[in-house]
Formats: C-alpha cells, sequence, structure tokens
C-alpha cells in the first residue's frame, strides 16, 4: 500500500553536481512527456557544469522545461533563471525550485509560456535560451520557432539538446525543424568531446543556435 501511495506520489531523480549535493527532481508517474528528467536534460544539464558557457548573473530562460532540471542547475551556477512550461507543468516545476533552493547561488522562478503566443513578459532577450527534447511534435514547430524568434535579441545564444529518434516520424520532424530554423538562425553543433565526461551520448546532440545577422537597412 505503502509503495502505491509512493508510486502516485511521483518519484525523485538525483543529478550529480560537482560541486556540491545533487539535484533532486521529483518526476510523476502521470501526466506526459513533461514530468520526467530525460536524457537530454540530464545531458545538457552537465554540459553546463563544464563552464563552456559563462552563466553567472546571465538571464536565462528554459524552454520546455518539463521538471526544470536544466534551468535549476543552471541557477546553481550563478544564472538567473526563468524556467516555463505550460500551466499544468508549474506545480511539478515549483515543487523542484522549492526542492533544489538552497543550492541556488543564482535566482530561478516558473512562468507559463504557450509557444506561438505573447513573449512581451519575458523582454528584453535572455542571454541564453536552454532547450532539452523540445522537437517532437510537428504541430508545434511552427508557434516554436515564432517563439524563438521573438525571444532572441542578437546576442541570446540557445542551447538546444535532442535526442536522434529514428522511430516513426521523428526524423522527418526533425529534418524539418532544422529546415524552418535555419531561415533565421546560424546553427553549429558542439562536439561530443566538450560534453560532460560522463553524461554524453553519441544520439544525444547539442546544438548552439545564434540569430543570423542583417546586413544593411
Amino acid at each position: 500500500r505503502r509503495l502505491r501511495a509512493g508510486a502516485m506520489a511521483g518519484f525523485v531523480r538525483e543529478l550529480e553536481r560537482r560541486d556540491g549535493p545533487a539535484l533532486r527532481l521529483e518526476q510523476r508517474a502521470a501526466g506526459g512527456v513533461g514530468c520526467v528528467v530525460w536524457d537530454a536534460a540530464l545531458v545538457l544539464a552537465k554540459f553546463l557544469e563544464t563552464g563552456a558557457c559563462p552563466l553567472v548573473r546571465r538571464h536565462v530562460l528554459e524552454l520546455g522545461a518539463g521538471t526544470g532540471a536544466v534551468g535549476i542547475m543552471a541557477a546553481t551556477l550563478g544564472a538567473n533563471v526563468t524556467v516555463t512550461d505550460l500551466e499544468e507543468l508549474q506545480e511539478l516545476l515549483m515543487v523542484n525550485i522549492e526542492n533544489n533552493k538552497h543550492l541556488v547561488t543564482g535566482s530561478v522562478r516558473a512562468k507559463v509560456l504557450k509557444w506561438g503566443e505573447d513573449v512581451t513578459e519575458f523582454q528584453p532577450p535572455p542571454d541564453y535560451i536552454l532547450m532539452a527534447d523540445c522537437i517532437y511534435y510537428e504541430e508545434s514547430l511552427e508557434p516554436l520557432l515564432k517563439t524563438l524568434k521573438d525571444l532572441t535579441g542578437p546576442d541570446t545564444c540557445i542551447l538546444c539538446c535532442y535526442e536522434q529518434r529514428t522511430m516513426g516520424k521523428n526524423p522527418e520532424i526533425e529534418r524539418k525543424y532544422f529546415e524552418l530554423l535555419q531561415r533565421d538562425f546560424e546553427l553549429e553543433k558542439i562536439p561530443l568531446d566538450s560534453h560532460d565526461k560522463e553524461y554524453r551520448s553519441e544520439d544525444i546532440h547539442i546544438v548552439n543556435i545564434h540569430r543570423k545577422q542583417t546586413v544593411g537597412p
């Protein structure tokens, strides 16, 4: 009986950190894709720890944050973070922020952001936008790209981490996403040997994305 109650309440995923105690991330047994810590989130969170991107006092926004793993890790590295997702994931994000707030050296808050809708309250453009495993629904590609265009300034760095999936429509969706993205953005793949030594995988990629610079009037 107790076991069942525990399973219903969710289960905790620990994410080790290089300096100090692990992050404790609650997940939910029910509630769709946003409720578990995906491998791509672990890979991106651990990549942030390598120090490749200076985060102290930087303004960081996580899209499709789910459990908040990546954004909360950034906040432990000194960033001022807003983790965003749909309304139904806010409670889980709040719980995880609360559980890990003693490790945060920057700041972290959760807000609702629906892709494709107004982003005025998230301006000025952040220094970094973090995304882990956000490309799997074809119908969300256009709203996601609109949000990226609306949010980014000339100096915003987007770090997009995704697991390459070979099943069903995934390759097609992936191809379409990067095709659409390249109209307005420049992409650079971060080599595998720059990822965290332990948290890396041949089929999980991190792409560094910037707005194309507009030339002339």
